[in-house]
Order: C-alpha cells, then sequence, then structure tokens
C-alpha cells in the first residue's frame, strides 16, 4: 500500500509540471493595443505540454489515461513510459488504454508509434509531421486529419494533405502513424453565445451597423447596404481576394497546389 502511494504521489507532482497556466492576452500586442479584435472573455485554464518532438527514443511507453485538452480539438494521451517519465501525446483515433507506443526508426507501423518518414511503407496515413529533423510536429495535429504517404524521392517523402495539396517533406522528418482522433468535433454544437466567449472568442459587429469613421460600411439612414463592394474595416477588399504570395519560399516543396 505504501508502495502504490509513493508511485501516485510521484505520477502527480510529474503531472503537475505537465500543466502551465496559460496567460491570457485578449488580443492584445506587447503595447497593450488590440492587433487582434474579437478576443477576450476566456476561462482561466492550464496549457498541457504536449511532446510534438517524440524524441524518447527506443523506450515503450503505456497509455495510461485519454484526456480533454481546452487548448486543442483533439484529445490527449497520458503515456507513461518503462523508466518512470510520463509525458502527453495527441490521441490518435486507434489508440486504446493499456496500449503501448515507442518511437523508433525500427518501430512497428501501428497507431500512435513514431517513425522517420523513409521509414514509413507508402499509403500509410500519418499526423504530427515534421517540417525540418528533430524540429517537432507541425503539421497534421488538429481533430480527425491525417496525410497520406504517396511517394519517395530521394532526400524527399511526398505527402498527400487533406487539402489535395501534394508537397515535399524531407524524408529524415518524423511522423506518428494513424488519423488523429475526435473526429465528431466539427459536429459540436455550441448551443449558446456564453460558450464562445468562454473560448475566448467575442462579438463581432456588422460594418453596415456601425458608424463611417470606425468601417467603410457605416452609416447612412436607418438599415442600408454596403453601397460599394465589400471592405474590410481598413478599405481593403474583402471579396475573396487572394493574399498569398506566389514567390513564397516554401513554393519548392509544393509538387501539385490545393484545390
Amino acid at each position: 500500500m505504501k508502495k502504490e502511494k509513493k508511485q501516485k504521489q510521484i505520477i502527480n507532482s510529474s503531472e503537475k509540471r505537465l500543466k502551465v497556466i496559460l496567460k491570457k492576452h485578449s488580443g492584445r500586442d506587447s503595447s497593450g493595443t488590440i492587433s487582434v479584435r474579437h478576443q477576450g472573455g476566456r476561462q482561466k485554464r492550464f496549457y498541457r505540454v504536449i511532446d510534438f518532438k517524440r524524441d524518447k527514443k527506443d523506450i515503450e511507453g503505456k497509455v495510461e489515461r485519454i484526456e480533454y485538452d481546452p487548448n486543442r480539438n483533439v484529445d490527449i494521451v497520458l503515456v507513461k513510459y518503462s523508466d518512470g517519465e510520463i509525458r502527453y501525446i495527441l490521441h490518435p483515433k486507434d489508440l486504446k488504454l493499456g496500449d503501448t507506443v515507442i518511437a523508433s526508426e525500427k518501430a512497428e507501423i501501428k497507431a500512435g508509434n513514431t517513425l522517420k518518414l523513409k521509414n514509413i511503407p507508402l499509403g500509410i496515413q500519418v499526423h504530427n509531421i515534421e517540417i525540418y529533423p528533430g524540429q517537432g510536429g507541425q503539421l497534421m495535429r488538429s481533430a480527425g486529419t491525417y496525410a497520406l504517404v504517396i511517394a519517395k524521392e530521394g532526400p524527399y517523402v511526398q505527402l498527400k494533405l487533406p487539402s489535395g495539396e501534394i508537397r515535399r517533406v524531407f524524408a529524415d522528418c518524423s511522423a506518428t502513424i494513424g488519423q488523429l482522433g475526435n473526429l465528431d468535433h466539427k459536429n459540436r454544437v455550441l448551443g449558446k453565445a456564453g460558450i464562445k466567449i468562454h473560448m475566448g472568442i467575442r462579438p463581432t459587429v456588422r460594418g453596415t451597423a456601425q458608424n463611417p469613421r470606425t468601417h467603410p460600411h457605416g452609416g447612412g439612414e436607418g438599415k442600408s447596404g454596403e453601397g460599394m463592394h465589400p471592405k474590410t474595416p481598413w478599405g481593403k477588399s474583402a471579396r475573396g481576394t487572394r493574399t498569398r504570395n506566389k514567390f513564397k519560399w516554401t513554393n519548392k516543396f509544393l509538387v501539385k497546389r490545393r484545390k
């Protein structure tokens, strides 16, 4: 009994290290002015430190718990490794309580295991993909997402992203096997305005309801339309004008543009 209590205390203290209070900024920059509108009023929450790097190599870990994370739309998994360390990882769809995961060059191709892209067979679904080796996963981290490994060419591996875009990624980058869970997130009904406030999203006022000093659509007698081509509050076109830089340096990794 005493040994069990000690183990629980160790787990609880190491779990506390994985949770940090998340500071509120309400869309304000370092000078205190609002740089992102419609933010504020978010509930107090802790940030869970997620292991995106998966750099604990060749040590097996067991799934202790599947948890809700208020900071992301996918659930997280508490993994306890054989050396006693515990870490949070993102929850793949097919990973269950009691399953084991490992990050290794020769890991089995199953949900939750992390390998280098060059060691993953074609046609496999992957998530938490690195852009540069050792940098930590940056692609495919939200609920229900995955990329398909479709080709290998020299130092690159071609991935098909959910948008239909095909992109080259360095073969030495690591990725985790499987599709991320919580597929029903997109079907969630918020139910009331207060939930949006708890999420940190404040109300958005229509341009036509504002005055002309504040918005180009403002002014006029009674309920009137825009009276012009739709514009942003700063006078730029709001008709879906593309702002993507045609000569972006990452374009060299593009094989096929998204549709």
